[in-house]
């Protein structure tokens, strides 16, 4: 896009960057962006910079189309929603390292307040589950059911299993890892 482009909305809009139209009208492989989720809701899915979905497969029989998200997973949506084609700008954009730790205040800043973030065994215990003691150590197992109390759910919340994966584990999740990015 660029400034002074006209941008068309509607069943009849040209297939241009920039331009709004049911996703039924798009051709498979079309990239897309600020696709909504139900009919009529706005634009709800890949909206943060440089995300975008790609349309999979149409069937206009059923009114649904399968898309491919940002994330690689896949999704079918109705027809009649609408998208954006194109790409959203600043892709990239972590890329770049924060190299001060101002870079981070400032920008965490401007979010909510989730920075810095504080390790649990450097606090005191009545600040922390694993605050306490002569040394920074949990002292206890890291793992917690699931129906504890809210102030001791903290760390590894009804694992399944911990430690590394090993021998024949480990090569099914790197399988499945490599199947999941496909």
């Amino acid at each position: 896009m660029y400034t002074g482009q006209f941008v068309y909305c509607g069943k009849k809009a040209q297939l241009v960057v920039g331009n709004v139209l049911p996703i039924s009208e798009m051709p498979e492989g079309t990239v897309i962006c600020n696709l909504e989720h139900r009919v009529g809701n706005g634009g709800k899915i890949a909206r943060a910079s440089g995300d975008y979905c790609t349309i999979m497969t149409q069937d206009p029989d059923a009114g649904k189309t399968r898309i491919k998200l940002p994330s690689g997973a896949r999704k079918t949506v109705a027809n009649t929603c609408r998208a954006m084609i194109g790409i959203i700008a600043g892709g990239g954009r972590i890329d770049k390292p924060m190299l001060k730790a101002g870079t981070a205040f400032h920008k965490y800043k401007a979010k909510r307040n989730e920075w810095p973030v504080v390790r649990g065994v450097c606090m005191n215990p009545v600040e922390h589950p694993f605050g306490g003691g002569n040394h920074q150590h949990i002292g206890k197992p890291s793992t917690v059911r699931r129906d504890k109390a809210h102030g001791r759910k903290v760390g590894l919340i009804a694992a399944r299993r911990t430690g590394r994966l090993t021998g024949g584990k480990a090569t099914a999740a790197l399988a499945e890892k490599a199947k999941e990015k496909k």
